[in-house]
């Protein structure tokens, strides 16, 4: 599989890209992403290559979810 590299003008822009793709995977999987990250930590899932991608767009939603908040603490 040929990967692709997008560049996003914001965080919130890269945020509603990322909830995005989660939303495909959970409708596909039946599954919450913080539930998949759970078990995929765990150890309780395969390593196929949609689950290592799922769980690294997950991961890459945390922090930029992070980053946000952040940024929003700095606002108030």
């Amino acid at each position: 599989m040929r990967k692709q590299i997008i560049e996003y003008t914001s965080p919130l822009d890269a945020l509603i890209d990322i909830v995005k793709q989660l939303n495909v995977y959970e409708i596909e999987y039946q599954m919450d992403s913080a539930d998949f990250f759970a078990k995929y930590s765990r150890g309780e899932t395969t390593d196929d290559e949609v689950f290592v991608e799922w769980a690294g767009n997950y991961q890459h939603y945390l922090a930029l979810h992070e980053e946000l908040e952040s940024k929003l603490k700095d606002v108030a």
